[in-house]
């Protein structure tokens, strides 16, 4: 005997509604403002996770949403400059051949292959020598990697930008380290995403049954993941003007 489905608003609906609502309430912030706050550029951090060849132009995990964030970025980092900003850290996928990561996403990033180097758009800022380069193994930029020694030695640092790829993954985990850290301290930081310098992949659902891999609904998790974020005491606007 079957059971009948009945399929009402329930309150999932309601909220993707004011999901959808709440993103399209985002302001922009002045970036002038946000470093005048900050006391002047050598308070303020940008830290740039994931924006490298594997991610952008290469290799299976390349995605032109992500790759639609450079050029943002890259103003940010020269108006940032242009402000007095000076600390850019960059942590970046850095794989083992043999990484377990390998069992959840295809082979992607490996030590020494030209997808683990930082794009060419960064690269030819006339400041990426003073690119902090972090390698990382796993989604999260902290776990057994230089970050956190960095940040400790640079209490200075109490405005954060955070900026890159993937929203739900390597930025989401980024964004809230860095502001669990501060809390954990009992210090006052202020962690920021800029929804513009942001994104994350998408794999709709025909495409994924099609491929047999999990379905990735990029504009879902894109806006899920940054209303977390501003759930969790990070502050996200539209774009840092």
């Amino acid at each position: 005997m079957s059971i009948p489905i009945v399929i009402e608003e329930r309150a999932d609906v309601a909220f993707l509604e004011h999901l959808e609502d709440w993103m399209s309430r985002l302001e922009p912030l002045s970036l002038e403002a946000y470093v005048r706050e900050a006391g002047g550029g050598e308070h303020v951090g940008i830290f740039c996770v994931d924006v490298i060849v594997g991610f952008c132009t290469e290799g299976p995990l390349q995605s032109d949403r992500i790759r639609a964030i450079v050029n943002p970025i890259r103003d940010l980092m020269l108006r940032a400059w242009e402000l007095g900003v000076r600390a850019f850290v960059l942590p970046q996928d850095n794989h083992p051949p043999s990484s377990p990561e390998f069992s959840d996403y295809p082979p992607h990033c490996i030590v020494g292959t030209s997808e683990c180097q930082t794009v060419p758009e960064l690269m030819s800022l006339p400041f990426s020598d003073r690119f902090v380069i972090i390698p990382k193994k796993s989604i999260s930029s902290a776990v057994r990697t230089d970050l956190p020694d960095w940040v400790d030695r640079h209490p200075e640092i109490t405005h954060r930008i955070v900026v890159g790829d993937c929203t739900d993954l390597c930025t989401y985990q980024l964004a809230i380290y860095l502001k669990t850290e501060a809390t954990a301290r009992d210090v006052a930081c202020s962690v920021l995403v800029p929804a513009d310098c942001v994104d994350t992949y998408d794999i709709p659902v025909a495409a994924a049954t099609e491929a047999g891999i999990p379905p990735h609904p990029g504009d879902l998790f894109h806006s899920l993941f940054l209303y977390h974020m501003a759930l969790n005491g990070i502050r996200v606007v539209r774009a840092l003007v």
